[in-house]
């Protein structure tokens, strides 16, 4: 079994810089797509391509590529798998305080300021708007320091300007920025990334934690905002309309190979999370982030 270890990212600048631009592609991959989380505030582009957006207890799948914004200490997953697709993504890290402790609290940056606390739970953008704030973000690659620091503040105020956006975690997901919890959390997405084909008992998963059963259960709901058997289900769907665009096998053997026992079980919760059966997602290509 792999290691369930919770992932603190240490993030090191560009020397001459305060942030770190990088770059990723089929010949240059991203790590590992573990569940990690660092202080540094997050900006991340995926150029064309298809995969899983997976930020706080967020699930979805994303197609025609992704554009997000996640804040300081939020647990996130990276977002490629494989470079489903895409032709490149590219990462931008920075503290949130970079420029100063009140930099974003003059009048002329407080509304960016309020995009970065908003960004607490996770953003994500869509349609022209991640493509228009993308191109600006690959414009930045090669540019000096100073321009690229210019640059990066030009695109926080397009996402602050732009209404075509989804906090992903409005309705759950409290985390406070405690060691511990982050600790806590990532070991528990970690394994239920690792293990979600299979039944994962709350017996299992409190004894990883260290917890009671009851007392995992409302942790657990605390945090996310949901309860443990609707996060691993909906990571488990999130995983089956990936292989609903990407493979060609049967809806039933995606059924199981997603972690799924019962056929019908899993054609009613498809329905419910996706708004359209399993079949009618497949042909209809309609993805629940676009």
């Amino acid at each position: 079994m792999k290691s369930t270890k919770p992932s603190l990212e240490k993030i090191i600048p560009e020397f001459g810089s305060s942030m770190n631009y990088q770059t990723f592609s089929k010949e240059n991959r991203n790590k590992a797509p573990v569940w990690h989380y660092h202080p540094e505030l997050e900006i991340v582009y995926v150029n064309g391509g298809t995969g899983k957006i997976q930020i706080g207890s967020h699930m979805s799948y994303y197609r025609k590529g992704a554009l997000m914004l996640i804040g300081s200490n939020l647990p996130h997953c990276g977002f490629t798998d494989g470079m489903t697709g895409n032709s490149r993504e590219t990462v931008i890290q920075m503290m949130p305080d970079f420029l100063g402790p009140d930099f974003f609290d003059i009048p002329e940056m407080n509304t960016i300021g309020t995009l970065i606390n908003r960004a607490k739970k996770g953003i994500t953008f869509h349609r022209d708007t991640k493509r228009r704030i993308g191109a600006q973000i690959e414009s930045l690659e090669n540019k000096d320091p100073f321009e690229k620091l210019i640059g990066i503040l030009e695109v926080l105020k397009e996402m602050e300007k732009t209404k075509d956006y989804t906090i992903l975690n409005a309705e759950g997901f409290v985390m406070e920025t405690e060691l511990q919890d982050n600790n806590r959390i990532n070991l528990i997405f970690n394994f239920v990334q690792q293990e979600f084909t299979r039944p994962i008992p709350l017996q299992e998963i409190a004894d990883r934690v260290s917890m009671t059963v009851p007392g995992f259960c409302r942790y657990f709901k605390k945090i996310t905002g949901k309860t443990f058997t609707q996060f691993v289900n909906e990571y488990r769907l999130v995983h089956a309309a990936k292989l609903l665009h990407e493979k060609q096998t049967s809806i039933t053997d995606i059924c199981y190979e997603s972690g799924f026992s019962n056929f019908s079980h899993f054609n009613k919760l498809f329905k419910q999370f996706a708004g359209r059966t399993p079949s009618k997602y497949r042909n209809e290509l309609n993805y629940i982030v676009s």
